[in-house]
Parts: C-alpha cells; sequence; structure tokens
C-alpha cells in the first residue's frame, strides 16, 4: 500500500505467536510487543520483519496487521494472515544409521572420519526370483527384505490440521539424477510399497498428513558411480503456494546422497566362497584343489557345464567385490565384458537375494584379452610418502604408455577409476600374449608388521637358481618329469644345462625382465614399497611368433590365495635329489611367512591353455573392516 503524503510514521500490531523486528538504517529498534501500537519512522531505510518460533495450530491463526496514524482503514492499513509450516526433509548424515532431526549437514557430503552426508545402495541384489533382472531394475518393492537394502529419508511436519487451499509439499528430484535414484513410499498399514522418484517421475505431490507426523520413504541407488556419474545424488522437497502458474516455492529443503562404491577385495582378506569350472579334463585337479579349500574352511562351489558352456576361465570373467553402506552390505560382483560362454554365470549362480550384479559392456569398442579380469588385481592396504590406502590399489595391466599396443575398454577403466577409493595404478602388461597383470604379480598374507609380500614373476631368479644347481652338478637335472606324454614341449628332454645354454630363451627372458622391472619400479613407486616387501618368484618364459611372451612352465605367481593356504601351479622343475628345485626354493621364500605351499597339477586343465589355477578359480572374501567414507581420496 502506498503512504499517503505527508505520512511520517507507521505502527504494526500482532498476535502473540509473531515476532516483529523493524531495523532503521541497518539498527535494531525496540521491539514491538503484542498487543500494543508503537510507532516507527516511515522511511526508505526502515524494513519490517516478522517471524514466528513454533508451527501453526491451525489456519490463520496469527496475524500482523500495520498501519499509517491519521488514515482510513482502507488508505493505510495493510493486514497479512500466516500459516507456518514446520517441513524437514531428514536422512542419516552423521552415517550412524540414525535418521537425525534437521541436520545442518544433510544438504552437502564431506569424507574422512570427520565427515558427513547420507550413503546409497545400489539395489542390484535380487530379492524376488520372478522380476526383472535386479532390483534397480524394478518400479516396485515385492518384500521388507528389499527395504533394507535402501537408505531410509523421513519427511517431517509440523502444523494446523490442513494448508491453505491451493498449497501443497511436493519431493522432486532433477533429470540428471533422476536415473541415478529411486525413492519409495507406502500408503499406509498393509498398501505395498510402491516408486514415487525415478527414471520417469521427476516430482511427487506429498499428501499433507496434518499436524506433526512422520513420513518414511526409502532410496536406492540405480548405478554406481561411473565417469559420467560422481555418485552424489540430491532429492528437494518444497512447499508451494498458488500464487501463480506454475505454483511458487515458498520453502525448499534439500538432502544429499552418495552412492556406495563397488570395492575389490585383496588376497590378504578371509575366502568364503571358492569357484571352479567343472570340465572334462579338470576333475582331478577340481578334488584335489577341493581339499585345499577344505583345509581354509570355505566352501567351494562349481560351475558345470550346462551354466559355463566349455568357459573354464572364471577369474577372466567375474571379479568379486562388496558394496557397503551404515545400515546394510552385501556382495557384488562385477561381470566383465568378454562373453566365451560363461555370461550367465553370475545371473544363474550369483545374483540373488543380498548378493548383487553389475555388468560393463562397451557398444562400440572391439575387446582385447585386456578386458578380462584377470588383468584387474588389488593391493593390499598401502601407505605411500604418508597417504594413506587403507583399501589397497587397484592394478590395471595395459600397454606401455608410448605404443599403440592393447588396453583394457575405457568403459571399464572409467568405472575402476570413479569408484574413488581404490586409486587404480596402470601397470605395463602388454608384453604377454594374454596381457594381465596376474600374471606376473600377486599379493600374500604375512604374519609380521608390514602384513602382507608382493609376489613377481622374475626370469633372473631361475636364472640364479639353476646356475646354482649346475654348480652343485646337478645340471642334467629333468625338467616335466612325468610329462613326456603330454603334446608340446614336454615331449622333449629338458634339462638344466640345456636351458642355461639355450641363448635365445636367455635374450627372450632379458627382455621379459626389463619389462617386470619396469613395472616393479612402478609398483615400489605408487604402493610405497621396499625392496624387502617384495619376493622374486622364479619363472620363465618365451616369446610366441608375435614376439608375446607365454609361461615356459606353469607360471607359480599365478596361484590362489586362501588365507594361509596357497594354490601354487605345480612348475614341473629339474628334480635335484629326488626333488624339483622350483618347488624347494619357493617353499623357502614363503613359508617363513607362515604360509603353506601347495602345488597343484594344472597342465592338462589350464596351462596348456594358457593360463593357471588363478585364471580357473575365483573367490569370495570378507569385506574390509575399514569404512570407505572414512577415506579421504
Amino acid at each position: 500500500v502506498a503512504a499517503p503524503a505527508g505520512a511520517v510514521a507507521f505502527g504494526v500490531k500482532h498476535t502473540e505467536g509473531v515476532s516483529v523486528d523493524v531495523l532503521f538504517h541497518g539498527h535494531a529498534e525496540p521491539e514491538a510487543v503484542a498487543g500494543a501500537s508503537m510507532r516507527w519512522p516511515l522511511d526508505e531505510g526502515t524494513v519490517l520483519r516478522f517471524s514466528m518460533s513454533r508451527a501453526s495450530s491451525e489456519v490463520n491463526d496469527n496475524k500482523v496487521r500495520n498501519g499509517i496514524p491519521g488514515v482510513g482503514l482502507h488508505g493505510g492499513r495493510t493486514s497479512c494472515s500466516s500459516v507456518p509450516t514446520g517441513i524437514s526433509l531428514d536422512v542419516d548424515a552423521d552415517r550412524d544409521g540414525v535418521v537425525e532431526k534437521n541436520s545442518p549437514n544433510k544438504a552437502s557430503w564431506a569424507w574422512g572420519p570427520k565427515g558427513h552426508g547420507a550413503i546409497l545402495l545400489v539395489s542390484c541384489d535380487k530379492e524376488f526370483p520372478f522380476i526383472p533382472p535386479s532390483d534397480c531394475d524394478s518400479e516396485q518393492v515385492f518384500n521388507r527384505e528389499d527395504l533394507l537394502d535402501m537408505a531410509q529419508m523421513v519427511l517431517r511436519t509440523e502444523g494446523p490440521q490442513r494448508l491453505p487451499r491451493g498449497y501443497e509439499i511436493v519431493l522432486s528430484v532433477s533429470v540428471s539424477d533422476a536415473d541415478k535414484v529411486g525413492v519409495f513410499h507406502g500408503g499406509g498399514q498393509g498398501i505395498r510399497y510402491v516408486q514415487v522418484l525415478g527414471r520417469r517421475k521427476l516430482f511427487h505431490a506429498v499428501p499433507y498428513p496434518g499436524g506433526d507426523a512422520e513420513l518414511d520413504f526409502f532410496v536406492e541407488g540405480l548405478r554406481f558411480p561411473d565417469e559420467t556419474f560422481s555418485g552424489l545424488v540430491s532429492i528437494h522437497v518444497s512447499l508451494l503456494e498458488p500464487l501463480g502458474i506454475p505454483h511458487s516455492p515458498i520453502f525448499t529443503d534439500t538432502v544429499v546422497f552418495r552412492v556406495a562404491p563397488w570395492i575389490m577385495t585383496p588376497n590378504t582378506l578371509a575366502p568364503v566362497n571358492f569357484f571352479v569350472c567343472s570340465m572334462k579334463d579338470n576333475y582331478l585337479f577340481t578334488k584335489e584343489i577341493g581339499s585345499l579349500v577344505a583345509k581354509a574352511s570355505c566352501k567351494m562351489k562349481v560351475c558345470f557345464g550346462y551354466v559355463n558352456r566349455g568357459d573354464r576361465w572364471m577369474q577372466d570373467e567375474i571379479r568379486l567385490g562388496y558394496t557397503h553402506a551404515p545400515h546394510n552390505s552385501f556382495p557384488v560382483v562385477l561381470d566383465s565384458p568378454r562373453e566365451r560362454g560363461m555370461e550367465q554365470l553370475p545371473i544363474k549362480e550369483l545374483l540373488g537375494p543380498d548378493f548383487g550384479y553389475v555388468h560393463k559392456e562397451p557398444l562400440f569398442e572391439a575387446l582385447a584379452s585386456l578386458d578380462s579380469f584377470g588383468n584387474v588385481e588389488v593391493s593390499p592396504p598401502v601407505s605411500v610418502a604418508g597417504r594413506e590406502y587403507p583399501l589397497g590399489r587397484i592394478l590395471i595391466g595395459s600397454s606401455f604408455p608410448v605404443s599403440t599396443g592393447r588396453r583394457m575398454t575405457r568403459l571399464v577403466r572409467d568405472f575402476l577409476y570413479a569408484q574413488c577409493v581404490q586409486a587404480p595404478v596402470e601397470l605395463y602388461s602388454d608384453w604377454l600374449a594374454m596381457g594381465k597383470v596376474n600374471e606376473f604379480v600377486t599379493f600374500v598374507p604375512a604374519s609380521d608388521k608390514k602384513r602382507f609380500r608382493m609376489l613377481l614373476a622374475s626370469p633372473a631368479a631361475c636364472y640364479r637358481l639353476f646356475r646354482e644347481k649346475q654348480k652343485e652338478g646337478q645340471g642334467e637335472a629333468t625338467m616335466f618329469k612325468g610329462k613326456g606324454t603330454e603334446p608340446g614341449p614336454y615331449t622333449k628332454r629338458i634339462t638344466i644345462n640345456k636351458v642355461l645354454s639355450n641363448e635365445v630363451l636367455a635374450q627372450q627372458n632379458q627382455y621379459v625382465q626389463r619389462c617386470i622391472d619396469w613395472n616393479r619400479d612402478i609398483l615400489k613407486k605408487e604402493l610405497g614399497l621396499l625392496e624387502e616387501d617384495i619376493i622374486d618368484m622364479p619363472a620363465l618364459f618365451k616369446l610366441d611368433k608375435h614376439g608375446k611372451a607365454v609361461p615356459y612352465f606353469p607360471n607359480t605367481v599365478t596361484m590362489t590365495v586362501l588365507a594361509r593356504d596357497l594354490g601354487i601351479p605345480k612348475p614341473f622343475g629339474p628334480m635335484a635329489d629326488g626333488e624339483c628345485c622350483l618347488e624347494q626354493r619357493i617353499r623357502m621364500l614363503l613359508e617363513p611367512l607362515g604360509l603353506h605351499c601347495c602345488f597343484l597339477e594344472d597342465i592338462a586343465s589350464y596351462h596348456g591353455s594358457l593360463g593357471e589355477v588363478r585364471c580357473g578359480t575365483s573367490v569370495q572374501r570378507r569385506p574390509f573392516a575399514f569404512k570407505w567414507w572414512h577415506f579421504t581420496p
């Protein structure tokens, strides 16, 4: 209302529930008292501000009226009615499993032990058998167990029993976040939970419950972080008033979630389940390794032919990890892009209640052997120049930095980087025929302060051992004894003397050693390792017609680690004094660490097809005790 000519002051009256502040040129004037009439200068520098400390109990129960003395009601007085309504969208922002009321940190997210922000799990498991591939593909909740995977979100209201006509409360999510988060709400007793926000639902009008009330919502992640998704999503609640078309928001509250990452587990964590394929030629192998699995107190699960369809390379097809939030945790299998027959394994045998599944397959990139998950390893926890990596670091095999060789497909590589908590290290593995990092590096637990050792394949260590045996008069010790009936190089008598006199083989292994030494320097720098943390495992390689390296004898680095028990490919090394000198040296290197070495024959079942024990098996391990959100990337 425009002030009439000559007006110099104004007054305010209000009910008890209203507080009135008057600022005159930035300075507070005496507070207006309910029911009293006070006057202030009518000046451009005068600001009238009123507020309420509690919500209304009914519509229009509080009022404010201001007026100019000496002017009639219609000429100098205005009044307004207020219906303050308390609205708070709440989440578990302090990560203690409890949804606190109106946390000051709910609209932001911070890493570290003193950080804050709510966490979502991707509902990539399958609680109910007759639904789409996984729970996050469904817009319905079929049982209460499905809700346990979701983060709770509570809408709290305080106010009158009804809102003024035309006012409404709306939940919303942005277009960019809609394909990354789903929100479910139940309609009351006996009514199932339905999706109210998600891929096809950007907003949801919430029926106002009246008075003091709490409405429970359940939130799920729909995809893991990747190159185009940082992992952060926001959900908003707004109170709209009917002043225009569309309605105008007069209040908005926001909460922020981070989608929990997929986390790999290193060899140093305890095994839970051991997976291997059943093939026509590996019956003895599975029987032998079954004894080792039983000794390690974990369960052995065999994938039979109707699922593996002739594909024996378990490690190349799947990588087992987990996802974790304050409210729940479950294992998740990452399915590789390769499709060699076993692609139905993770869906038919693993995906289920509290066992998730995620698949990464490029649309246009050609696949290479480096896309197999034998080319992905993870270190135990390490400290590098004062920086802690409590969940270890992922190792990825790649081509030489200045070459145009094979690399892991960008989609999978970017996915691993985007998880943030196990900062990847890229190594040079393209020199190998199969190109996988697990052919030259692995990790085993140790009982000392370091807690682990890194094992590296080493032609130099093998040549040193063979020269030692030659000096001891064992130069005629024969390799591959008992394997003479097998096709390939084992039909010829191969001795230590013949190996040491083979100049071509020596030159090839000098090249291989240089490739491994390049990686050794990277690993020492990026994992903060000293020479005393590394064990050189005797190994020999030969180059194929393409100049790529393949193992000369079964590669002992490509072992499976089950707590303190190691399933090592039997190398069939030179027999000196009735004992394989390679096995003897490996025991000498590893058993002082408290490890038990079990050598498994895999020539017929795996080595002959350019693989070893590790390539044909996979291990599900216990998750880290460390909470990933306490890490700071």
